[in-house]
């Protein structure tokens, strides 16, 4: 049976990320829709939306299109566009799927939910862009984000990522009610971008009340491990 995929990303990323793993989807037969969202394409003004534009911009999408029976999927700070569009679109959705996804607790922003030395790099990209936005270290992406890559890949997929505007960081979205929807956490087996313990990922999937679905590669599997990315959608 055919699905429907809207598959939005997380920061820096635009809908081109997910071209790997959409062309094994819609080789099985599946719709797949990969929007890049406001403030994320090539040359975007990152000081013209807010977060709440974000939220609308994914709900349009979908309503635009008039979808039904989707399976909506966040990934990282893509968790908080697709909880805030959630409840507009739940009539719309199949399921929801976060993988490697922040799940928003009522008045907390991404902000508030990473460790101190994230905080610190955010807050000092932020002001020195000129433009409040925020730039990922190459560093930082090849240890934390793309950690299973081989370097030259790690390098190619950075020059691609755009400056993230700051306030999608600061701002927040309501908590996901309950809807009645399905909702699935995956999680990486070598996703390092948030370090265990306090600040881990697993304390996500708790907020949701479901087991973490493991799935092979790292935070950025999407470039990794596409085919084992999109078995895990379909499975999710």
């Amino acid at each position: 049976m055919a699905e429907t995929f809207v598959l939005i990303t997380g920061a820096w990323h635009g809908g081109w990320t997910w071209r790997p793993v959409a062309q094994r989807l819609r080789a099985a037969g599946h719709q797949v829709l990969t929007p890049t969202l406001p403030g994320l394409t090539d040359g975007a003004d990152p000081t013209e939306h807010g977060l709440a534009d974000v939220v609308d911009f994914v709900a349009r999408t979908v309503e635009a299109a008039d979808l039904h029976d989707v399976t909506l999927v966040g990934h990282s700070w893509g968790g908080y566009p697709i909880t805030g569009a959630a409840p507009r679109l739940a009539a719309r959705l199949r399921k929801l799927v976060y993988w490697g996804a922040f799940v928003p607790a009522a008045g907390r922003s991404l902000f508030d939910e990473v460790p101190p030395p994230y905080q610190a790099l955010f807050t000092a990209q932020a002001e020195a862009s000129g433009n409040n936005s925020v730039t990922l270290p190459f560093e930082v992406w090849q240890q934390a984000f793309i950690n299973d890559g081989d370097e030259p890949v790690a390098r190619l997929i950075h020059e691609l990522l755009v400056p993230q505007p700051m306030q999608y960081f600061t701002e927040t979205v309501a908590p996901l009610a309950d809807l009645g929807v399905p909702t699935t956490y995956l999680l990486g087996e070598q996703d390092v971008a948030l370090p265990p313990g306090e600040y881990g990922w697993h304390r996500f999937a708790e907020r949701l009340g479901v087991p973490i679905q493991p799935v092979p590669g790292s935070h950025e599997a999407c470039f990794t491990q596409p085919a084992a990315l999109a078995e895990a959608l379909l499975k999710a």
